[in-house]
């Protein structure tokens, strides 16, 4: 049976259970590494930044709203901001900042513009319906695969894929019509 991840932060953040947040770390720990790994930090950075990820999810678990993210949406994002306030503080390129030849500054219009886009991607995966958005954030944010998905939710895969397609095709016509 898959853990609530909901209920195990709000005993965190109403009665700082330790035996939930170790739970909670034991999960997602080894995942945000994972994901901080595959987005180009080195297995050094990526600890350090698991490590302060997690601290953050204790010292601010009153700062979840389970009516606006799931617990992993909310983790993740809290771990890509911390690596970037990282290599700021670093001073570190991200390997995508690298200059790889000349390259003009991005125009001011491009920024707001995908700035925009980006505003609008996340009003149209919360405008999904709840199953749909929750396995769109499994399979995007949570990095799992629709077998992964499967197992932890105990949905037949057949409904997973069509869930997941359904939800895409859903968010590609938002997207399109703004």
């Amino acid at each position: 049976m898959p853990t609530d991840w909901v209920n195990c932060l709000i005993r965190i953040r109403d009665l700082r259970d330790e035996a939930a947040f170790v739970e909670l770390f034991r999960h997602f720990a080894p995942r945000v590494k994972a994901f901080l790994m595959r987005s180009g930090s080195d297995a050094a950075l990526a600890e350090e930044c698991t490590q302060e990820v997690m601290a953050t999810v204790w010292h601010k678990a009153a700062q979840f709203d389970p009516a606006r993210a799931s617990v992993a949406t909310w983790i993740y994002t809290i771990a890509r901001n911390r690596k970037i306030d990282i290599l700021r503080r670093t001073r570190r390129p991200e390997p995508e900042d690298i200059p790889w030849g000349p390259e003009s500054e991005p125009d001011q219009a491009d920024i707001v513009m995908l700035q925009q886009e980006s505003e609008r991607l996340g009003e149209a995966i919360a405008s999904l319906p709840e199953k749909q958005r929750e396995l769109i954030e499994k399979a995007y944010f949570g990095d799992l695969s629709h077998s992964e998905i499967a197992e932890q939710t105990g949905l037949p895969l057949g409904t997973i894929k069509s869930r997941i397609r359904l939800a895409l095709e859903r968010l590609r016509h938002a997207m399109d019509k703004k």
